[in-house]
């Protein structure tokens, strides 16, 4: 029977969305007051774009040569300059800032998969399981890695699809230890009991139940881990274990600016600014999502002005 409150008052099946919808605008919102955050945001937004759409401003590609202009300084032909054997570095930085961005998301999604279904699955089950992966993960973690990579990259010419599989195969225990360390108090969640009770399989209740509450520490992991991919897929380029000609990558202009950075500073000043600015950038949205999302940060709470 209506009543003179539902009257003035109608009721609506609308209130659980617009909680949901709250929530989310509750996170852009925090987001957003991070001045940081956001020019961070609007800093990577203008890398991929450059690295996407930056070739349509040049006649030339990585690979073309300018024999009459070898180590020329930037100009109205060669914006960023050429370097030793007529390559034009405005070219070269769209193309390696793509190969690295590719490099670096892909390897920073595929590590975070690997790690969720890893730790979540090793809280979940328990007992030996756990004591067993946590041996394999702590035993990985104290081994030379970056050796290994090293060697494991050169050995495969510098393919970058491997150099992908590689650092996806030793970047994932790091983040799996600190997901199976949340996921441990998940599993004992009355949601979790419930779907054990009601018969679901392990493998779903870890995909469906676990996982998917830990997405506020698999968001802020993933955009901090494609700053830690750019600076190992740099490092391993740098040292020639990386990327190898005649495919670009961020790391390999470093290397090949290094020797000349005196007499000829154009070939290591904008492969450097771009991966300084890469680094900044998703630094400063990791820190951003990271007080958004999480409710008992200081700067969070404080609207993240900085």
């Amino acid at each position: 029977m209506a009543t003179a409150t539902d009257a003035v008052h109608p009721r609506t099946d609308t209130a659980r969305p617009r909680r949901e919808l709250g929530r989310g605008w509750l996170y852009l919102r925090r987001f957003l007051r991070n001045r940081l955050a956001v020019a961070g945001v609007v800093i990577f937004a203008l890398l991929v774009l450059f690295s996407v759409f930056g070739g349509l401003f040049t006649s030339y590609t990585h690979t073309d040569a300018d024999f009459a202009a070898l180590t020329r300084p930037p100009d109205g032909v060669h914006w960023f300059g050429t370097n030793q054997g007529g390559n034009d570095i405005y070219a070269s930085a769209v193309h390696g800032l793509r190969r690295s961005l590719v490099i670096a998301v892909s390897v920073s999604v595929l590590t975070i998969l690997v790690a969720a279904v890893i730790g979540a699955s090793a809280a979940y089950f328990g007992g030996r399981v756990e004591r067993l992966t946590l041996a394999v993960i702590h035993f990985l973690l104290i081994v030379p890695s970056f050796l290994i990579l090293a060697l494991v990259s050169n050995r495969l010419a510098g393919d970058w699809r491997a150099l992908i599989l590689v650092l996806t195969l030793f970047g994932w225990m790091s983040t799996a230890r600190v997901i199976w360390s949340v996921s441990t108090s998940l599993r004992e969640r009355d949601y979790v009991t419930a779907a054990e009770f009601m018969g679901v399989r392990p493998l779903r209740i870890i995909l469906r139940h676990i996982i998917p509450n830990l997405g506020s520490l698999l968001i802020v992991n993933l955009t901090l881990g494609v700053v830690a991919t750019v600076l190992s897929e740099t490092a391993l380029s740098f040292l020639g274990f990386g990327v190898q000609t005649p495919d670009v990558s961020l790391g390999t202009m470093l290397a090949d600016g290094a020797a000349t950075i005196t007499s000829a500073p154009w070939l290591f000043a904008f492969p450097a600014g771009l991966v300084v600015l890469l680094t900044v950038s998703m630094t400063f949205i990791g820190d951003g999502l990271r007080d958004a999302l999480d409710p008992t940060s200081v700067t969070g709470a404080a609207g993240g002005r900085r």
